[in-house]
Parts: structure tokens; C-alpha cells; sequence
């Protein structure tokens, strides 16, 4: 049961932008931008970044929503999302975006833990300044999504199906949700 006062079965962070409308339209703003935006990175690759920092913050809400968008992006080739989630090193990524979740992954511990070695590994790996930015700012602010999810203990599915469902529908991209009263 939710800590505060949401919409009754409106999972994650859409009870939070329904209870919030103020704050949540730019929220839903910012992961438009993040994940549907203008980058060299694909969609996909950057709804795994949201994955795999979620999976690293233990939320499983935005991990089992955003895997469910990566793994619709990714289409044939979405066995990849799980084989991050069991073990990013092992996984069939470039070496590019293994270095990105890397860093993504020290960001979700504390920005201060990137260092220029890590940075220099990227770029050693044909990652961009903007790829290298955005990942940052994709592993920030999940972090704070995930947080925010938790720490007023939104409802959380346990059904796939309700997943996949989710991941289609985020897959198309980030709109605000409609009230339900």
C-alpha cells in the first residue's frame, strides 16, 4: 500500500504525476527527451540504460516497465535486456555500451565515482561527449525516478503480462497520463 494517497491501481510513477500534475508533466518531459529524443544512441539502448540502473536501485517497477520497452525496441533481438540483467559484463553489447553502463552504473553509486579512466575507456570505445552526457543524465535521473517510485511505495505489479503491456505502450513514447477519475 502506497505511503500517501494515489489513484487505486495506477501502478509506478504514473499515481505519482496524477497525484502531482505541477511537477509530473515535466518529468514526463525530461524521459520524452531522454529515451525518445535526438541521439546516436537507439531508443532501445537508452531504455536499457533506464533498466539496468533500476535493476542496480533494486526498483522493480521501473526495471520490469522500461526492460518490457527495451525488449519491444530491441524487437528479435531482445534477449539482450535479460543477458544485462544477468550479468552486463557477459551480455552481446558493443563494447561502447558496455563502458556506458558502466558509468551508469558508478553514477547510481555516486556521480564522484566516474573517473576519467572511465571516460577515457568510453570514448577508447567510440562513445561520444553527448553519448557519454546522456548516459549520466539517464542514470541520474532514473536513480531519482526510482527513488521517488520506492520511497512512497507505489503499487507494483507482479504480473508480466502487465509489463509487457506497459512496454508497449512506452515504447511509442511519453505522454502524460490521463486522470482515471
Amino acid at each position: 500500500m502506497a505511503h500517501i494517497k494515489l489513484e487505486e491501481e495506477v501502478p509506478g510513477i504514473r499515481s505519482l504525476v496524477l497525484f502531482r500534475p505541477e511537477t509530473g508533466q515535466y518529468l514526463y518531459e525530461l524521459v520524452q527527451i531522454l529515451l525518445r529524443g535526438e541521439s546516436t544512441l537507439s531508443e532501445a539502448e537508452r531504455e536499457l540504460i533506464a533498466t539496468y540502473v533500476s535493476q542496480r536501485n533494486e526498483c522493480i517497477f521501473c526495471r520490469d516497465s522500461h526492460a518490457a520497452a527495451s525488449k519491444c525496441l530491441y524487437g528479435d533481438e531482445k534477449s539482450i535486456v535479460d543477458e544485462v540483467l544477468h550479468d552486463m559484463n557477459e551480455a552481446g553489447l558493443s563494447e561502447k555500451m558496455k563502458t556506458l553502463l558502466t558509468i551508469a552504473g558508478k553514477v547510481q553509486v555516486s556521480g564522484k565515482e566516474v573517473s576519467d579512466e572511465d571516460i577515457a575507456t568510453a570514448r577508447n570505445n567510440d562513445a561520444t561527449d553527448r553519448e557519454i552526457h546522456d548516459t549520466v543524465l539517464i542514470a541520474a535521473t532514473f536513480s531519482m525516478f526510482n527513488r521517488y517510485v520506492d520511497g512512497l511505495a507505489t503499487l507494483t505489479p507482479t504480473d508480466p503480462a502487465v509489463y509487457e503491456e506497459m512496454g508497449k505502450r512506452m515504447a511509442g513514447g511519453y505522454s502524460f497520463p490521463q486522470q482515471t477519475k
